[in-house]
């Protein structure tokens, strides 16, 4: 089975998943199939939101109601922690939209924000306002990524247009983790 196969029959459910659990990238090359034509925007944008919105519900109710568990408690323990109830206390429905964007956060907030007082049903209606535009935006990144390297290199092989848009997020998740690692040490 062809690569443009596989993407056109699970390339959906590859996006769904994937930002459920490695969410940029995943989202990002799903626009990048479909400026390729391979999977439509509108359905590939909505896959990527209602994936990083089921799994930030999940996490939230892990907080909420799994404390006790091992894992949660080996979450909320990590150092990071601190700077997350401090942005929640300091502006929570802020913090609640904005998680998702915040690199080294994404994964440990909602667990977090679940141990809070936060009514679940506020939760629920921010996270999903947050996870619409987070959808759109890293998608349409992706596409507009696609759009670029057919500009510059003309019209690549579907593997070499992936191989490139991985080498992409690739830099972008490193240069995130450098200027984190610098803002923490400067």
């Amino acid at each position: 089975m062809q690569l443009e196969s596989l993407i056109e029959n699970y390339g959906l459910v590859a996006i769904l998943f994937g930002t459920a659990f490695e969410g940029e990238t995943a989202a990002f090359l799903g626009g990048v199939a479909a400026h390729r034509h391979l999977l439509g925007y509108a359905a590939a944008s909505i896959a990527a939101s209602v994936g990083s919105f089921c799994a930030d519900q999940t996490f939230f109710y892990a907080g909420r109601y799994m404390r006790r568990f091992k894992i949660v408690q080996r979450i909320i323990s990590k150092p990071a922690v601190r700077q997350v109830n401090a942005l929640h206390e300091g502006h929570p429905t802020g913090f609640i939209l904005a998680f998702r964007f915040l690199p080294g956060l994404r994964t440990i907030s909602p667990v977090v924000i679940g141990t809070t007082t936060i009514p679940a049903a506020r939760f629920l209606i921010l996270n999903a306002v947050a996870a619409i535009v987070w959808g759109q935006l890293f998608v349409g990144v992706g596409y507009l990524f696609g759009q670029a390297v057919e500009s510059l290199l003309g019209r690549l092989s579907l593997h070499l247009h992936l191989l490139i848009a991985l080498a992409a997020a690739f830099a972008l998740l490193v240069a995130g983790f450098a200027i984190r690692r610098y803002r923490a040490t400067g």
